[in-house]
């Protein structure tokens, strides 16, 4: 299934639904509010938990998605039911009912760092090994386009060497790893990071850490949650200037909006979680995510000053590179 425009890599849930979830119909319902905002394909996110929760998960998100290849062999690109006839672009299903394309699944965890948890339990949080490894992905090895993972963690090289074996892309995160850990990382085989400067060791000038390494290393990708928020529009600057643009991915890391938690009562900045352009914090008062999509995150970007050429690659072109959509 291929697909053209916004491309979200990592996104938990919008509305009232999100991964956590054993229903098929929710992560449909995901994918046709995704569509109406303006995104063309999501890699739904699944949350750290127990392997078989988290399989559970990946299950309900592959039926989705063979729900829309279904729907796709019913109704190829040249049907005449797809209207406007799109070469290489969405599948027809996806066209009618407006929806974005699943194209498989992040795993967000297990293997992350209790010290820089953020907003995700991490009581579900488990030490990197291979065996747990081939337990939580056994059958989905093609399904799963990222992982997560703490670079520093006790196994948890052995675990990147794996998944790269496999052919799982390595996203490092969640992890209070130093430079030279994150440059173990790499040398292992990860080759992004998961929302850079968010729950990781903070930059410091003389141990930049994940971050500063990510921005510096010519080929690692940088996912970046440039809602105004999570990254200060300075910051977002800083990164579009510092790092090299075809390795700058954008991203929403939304989260479902049910029930609103008004951020003011936890010291946040004004409205309720889940309103548009606004933070969604968790019930601890933790920055859990937000209620904007791409397209969304366009408009802010191009508020702050970001050439549109820029916002585009990182918002189309880096994301299908990463993943391997021709």
């Amino acid at each position: 299934m291929k697909t053209k425009g916004f491309i979200d890599l990592h996104t938990h849930g919008i509305g009232r639904c999100d991964t956590r979830t054993g229903d098929h119909e929710d992560i449909l319902k995901m994918a046709e509010l995704y569509g109406r905002k303006g995104t063309s394909a999501i890699l739904p996110t699944i949350y750290p938990a127990s392997i078989n929760v988290m399989r559970k998960n990946m299950e309900a998100v592959r039926r989705a998605r063979e729900m829309q290849d279904s729907e796709y062999r019913m109704h190829p690109p040249q049907s005449p039911l797809n209207k406007g006839g799109i070469k290489g672009g969405y599948c027809a299903s996806c066209i009618m009912r407006h929806a974005s394309c699943i194209l498989g699944v992040h795993l967000e965890g297990p293997f992350l760092n209790p010290l820089r948890c953020g907003a995700l339990n991490k009581n579900s949080f488990i030490m990197p090994s291979v065996s747990s490894l081939r337990r939580l992905v056994d059958g989905y090895e093609d399904f799963v386009k990222i992982i997560t993972i703490a670079p520093e963690m006790k196994g948890a090289l052995k675990v990147i060497e794996r998944c790269a074996a496999i052919g799982i892309k390595v996203n490092m995160g969640h992890s209070d790893a130093t430079c030279n850990e994150a440059i173990d990382g790499k040398k292992a085989g990860a080759t992004g990071i998961t929302h850079i400067f968010n729950a990781m060791r903070p930059f410091h000038h003389r141990e930049p850490g994940l971050a500063g390494f990510g921005l510096i290393d010519e080929n690692l990708y940088v996912e970046v949650i440039a809602d105004g928020i999570h990254l200060h529009p300075k910051t977002i600057e800083l990164v579009f200037a510092t790092k090299r643009l075809d390795r700058i991915i954008i991203v929403s890391d939304s989260v479902k909006s049910n029930p609103p938690i008004p951020p003011l009562a936890k010291g946040g900045k004004g409205g309720f979680s889940g309103k548009k352009g606004m933070p969604i914090y968790n019930e601890k008062g933790i920055l859990a995510g937000n209620g904007m999509t791409i397209s969304d995150t366009v408009k802010a970007l191009k508020g702050i000053g970001i050439p549109e050429a820029e916002i585009i690659e990182a918002a189309v072109d880096n994301p299908r590179r990463y993943i391997g959509i021709v």
